[in-house]
């Protein structure tokens, strides 16, 4: 079964939402990797636990109850950079699907094997990333030079639709 291993410090709650509801609809695991703490991920979290114990009250006793427990979980690393995205590179293998806005993270852990695809609903593969890498090294060469003023675009309804699509497609593959 594979682990959704999330890079949750600028993903969007919308995003973070869709991931979630999948999470608790399959049981999977998601590991959400931040921070700080991220409400929505533990009220999931919660809530996930209590659907799946509920079947069982009454018919299991109270430590065989707290056993059963949601696959959703936060990781809060120390603040400082790269903290979450060492966390998630650390976690990946080759059962891992690894979402993220960061180019340098999902090249990591391409190469342990990962699937990995970022908030905008690009699917990356050992054969792509380069060119996507070499792309950012560019234009952040760019914009120290002032030369270039990269504008990202907003996230809309159908940029999520786009990643959900996404999403879907690589848990198909696993």
């Amino acid at each position: 079964m594979p682990v959704i291993l999330v890079d949750a410090d600028s993903m969007m709650s919308r995003l973070r939402a869709i991931i979630l509801r999948r999470a608790a609809r399959e049981n999977l695991r998601a590991v959400f990797v931040a921070d700080r703490r991220l409400d929505d991920v533990l009220q999931a979290a919660r809530e996930h636990t209590t659907a799946l114990r509920d079947p069982y009250r009454g018919k299991l006793d109270e430590k065989e109850l707290r056993a059963i427990r949601s696959g959703i979980r936060m990781i809060v690393v120390p603040g400082g950079t790269n903290a979450a995205d060492d966390r998630i590179a650390e976690l990946a293998d080759e059962d891992s699907i690894v979402i993220s806005h960061d180019i340098p993270l999902l090249a990591r852990v391409l190469e342990k094997g990962a699937s990995a695809l970022d908030d905008r609903g690009h699917i990356y593969t050992k054969e792509n990333i380069g060119e996507r890498l070499a792309r950012r090294n560019v234009n952040s060469m760019l914009r120290e030079m002032m030369v270039f003023e990269e504008r990202t675009r907003s996230q809309n309804l159908k940029s999520a639709e786009l990643f959900a699509n996404a999403f879907d497609s690589v848990l198909r593959k696993k």
